[in-house]
């Protein structure tokens, strides 16, 4: 099948890279020209495991290529992929102008009928937003289907891959059939292809986003409460997990959840039930506790240092970990974004180290942190370190040259790494999450 798709970003390019797997001739379209030069070139804007290789691949079996000119990718395709941002608004919305505007460049490029299909997350009613959009400039026929993506960042290709469900919003049987023809060879093991209305399909991804965000929160709040009565949430979370009507899914308590989708999608679905008169209050708390829990190490700096405008000062604080989570140097909503911002703000000399997202953290904070290039480095001089993002190589440490770099070998463990009585016994102060 011929395949368009508009946008580069995390969504597209991961779009278009696994449809040419499958033998799809696909062209990606893009605005930024020195964007479009790298990915001809093989340069890769964004860090996600096995999608270089696959980018690589399907380019030089020439399945797969990249253009600024969507009026002739449009006119040499059967399905065009609208995979565009959609930043957040001041107001937790979701700002559609890009998606729109796609939507409209698309129709006046058409030539004959087309299937238009929004990948970008989007609220509930942008396919008609959409189909409205496109009629005003063309009269030639097209299908609009609304087609959410669940990929995980760190774990996108295999999800694209092997989904566990495919959700397809249609208003035809035309383009369902051809939508499932698509993604046809992606279900051979069993997962379902589900095709409903429009709207359900829409609010699908955000109500999956929800509850699991809606469980992170609780399961810190649960971990707070251990706390204050000495409990061990590690053994509340194992008990609870052995719940089959539960899981042991998005139950380990932490620092907070990050990222582009769960703080864009919960803000989102809380903002456009309000638009109806509706108040999801239990996503208001969901969001209130996030936000609560990325400043829980802070509390306990202040607790540890004293609290107070300088109360770092003359003191070197080591982070690890900038990501908002492994396997991605997204730092979008990152935990440790308010976390330097408060260390700072107390006076401290920060010196921080992730494998992959350094470079963006250098976009952030400039030259108001140091960069370290490994992670013992980072810990120099440090007066603790705190541990923000749970990478694999954060898990079996040299404890000994970790004591041996620190000024003071105090560790406060946002995402609970390590086994508090044998740290301790090496001779660490330690603090975790949730853990007496």
């Amino acid at each position: 099948m011929r395949i368009a798709v508009v946008g580069t970003g995390y969504v597209g390019l991961v779009v278009g890279a696994c449809f040419a797997e499958t033998g799809n001739q696909v062209v990606c379209v893009d605005k930024d020209a020195a964007k479009v030069r790298g990915l001809r070139r093989g340069k890769i804007p964004i860090f996600e495991p096995g999608l270089e290789e696959l980018v690589k691949r399907n380019a030089a079996e020439k399945r797969l290529t990249f253009t600024l000119d969507l009026k002739t990718a449009v006119r040499q395709s059967d399905v065009i992929f609208i995979a565009v941002g959609t930043p957040m608004g001041e107001d937790g919305s979701a700002d559609l102008q890009h998606v729109l505007g796609a939507a409209r460049e698309v129709a006046r490029a058409m030539t004959a009928y087309r299937v238009i299909v929004d990948k970008s997350t989007v609220p509930v009613g942008t396919s008609e937003l959409v189909r409205e959009a496109i009629r005003r400039e063309t009269t030639h026929p097209f299908s609009v289907v609304s087609n959410p993506e669940f990929l995980k960042q760190g774990a996108a290709v295999d999800d694209f891959l092997k989904p566990d469900r495919v959700v397809l919003g249609v208003t035809d049987q035309k383009a369902a059939d051809l939508m499932v023809e698509l993604y046809r060879p992606f279900t051979r093991t069993g997962a379902p292809i589900m095709v409903m209305d429009c709207p359900s399909a829409e609010l699908c991804k955000y109500a999956a986003n929800a509850m699991l965000a809606t469980r992170i929160s609780f399961m810190n709040e649960i971990a707070n409460v251990c706390e204050l009565f000495g409990a061990d949430v590690d053994m509340v979370r194992q008990a609870v997990a052995t719940d089959k009507r539960i899981g042991p899914a998005f139950l380990f308590p932490g620092v907070g959840y990050g990222g582009s989708c769960f703080p864009k999608d919960v803000q989102a679905i809380v903002k456009f039930s309000a638009d109806k008169k509706y108040r999801f209050r239990v996503l208001e708390a969901v969001e209130a506790v996030n936000a609560a829990q990325k400043q829980r190490l802070l509390f306990k700096v202040d607790a540890m240092f004293g609290k107070g405008t300088k109360s770092l000062a003359g003191k070197a604080i080591a982070v690890w970990g900038l990501a908002f989570k492994p396997r991605t140097d997204d730092m979008r909503e990152a935990p440790a974004i308010p976390i330097i911002e408060g260390l700072l703000a107390r006076g401290a000399k920060v010196q921080v180290y992730d494998p992959e997202a350094r470079e963006v953290a250098r976009g952030i904070f400039g030259t108001s942190i140091t960069y370290a290039p490994h992670a013992y480095h980072a810990l120099t001089g440090a007066d603790a370190l705190l541990i923000v993002t749970e990478w694999n190589e954060f898990r079996e440490p040299d404890f000994a040259k970790m004591k041996k770099a620190m000024k003071r070998p105090v560790i406060l463990d946002g995402r609970n790494l390590y086994d508090p009585k044998q740290v301790r016994a090496l001779g660490f102060t330690y603090q975790s999450i949730g853990r007496p």
